[in-house]
Parts: C-alpha cells; sequence; structure tokens
C-alpha cells in the first residue's frame, strides 16, 4: 500500500524507534504514547484490520501474540501489561494496517 504510513515504516521508507525487528514483523515505540512503555507490533505484510485476517494469517497472528510478551518484558514490563488491537472505525482504528498495542508501567526494580 503506498499511502500506508506502517507499510513505510515497515519498508524503511519512514525511520522510528524499533524494539524489534525481522523478515516478517517490525515493533517500534508509538509515537502517541499513554503509557510510559507503549509500542506496537505490525506485520510487514499489509494487511487493513483484525478483521481482513484469513486462514493464511493464522502464523503470523500466533508469531505476533507470542512476541508480545518476550518483547514487553525486555521493555521492563515483566510485571504485566496490556495489549489492545483496534478494528475499524468504531473499534478506534485510525491506522488501517493490522497493529498490536503493548503497554505499560515499568515495574520498580527493573
Amino acid at each position: 500500500m503506498t499511502d500506508c504510513i506502517f507499510c513505510k515504516i515497515a519498508a524503511g521508507e519512514i525511520p522510528a524507534n524499533k524494539v524489534y525487528e525481522d523478515d516478517d514483523v517490525v515493533a517500534f515505540h508509538d509515537i502517541r504514547p499513554i503509557a510510559p512503555v507503549h509500542f506496537m507490533i505490525i506485520p510487514k505484510t499489509h494487511v487493513d484490520s483484525l478483521a481482513h485476517c484469513q486462514e493464511e494469517h493464522r502464523s503470523l497472528l500466533g508469531k505476533i501474540m507470542l512476541l508480545a510478551p518476550k518483547l514487553a518484558a525486555e521493555q521492563g514490563l515483566a510485571a504485566g501489561f496490556k495489549t489492545g488491537i483496534n478494528t475499524g472505525r468504531g473499534g478506534g482504528q485510525e491506522v488501517f494496517h493490522l497493529h498490536v498495542h503493548v503497554f505499560g508501567h515499568k515495574s520498580q526494580g527493573n
């Protein structure tokens, strides 16, 4: 998608404060955080939203969900965190590229 900001971040065309990247996904800090730690995990392949996922996305979705707690712990959220997936305009989605928010407060001692 040529106008998708997340596709441009995934392609390296727009800089982002990345916390993780591999062949399938990119994780980066949200530019409008709602918590002291707030990053997103996005697939490099464009998918409009969770509602647009199909059977072919099963392993990608699993990868994202398993990556969330690993990255959360690395970012200081070992004691706990929240995740959020806004889906569609009615669900508060602003960027129409699937993304999983991971956010929370660092634990004392982390």
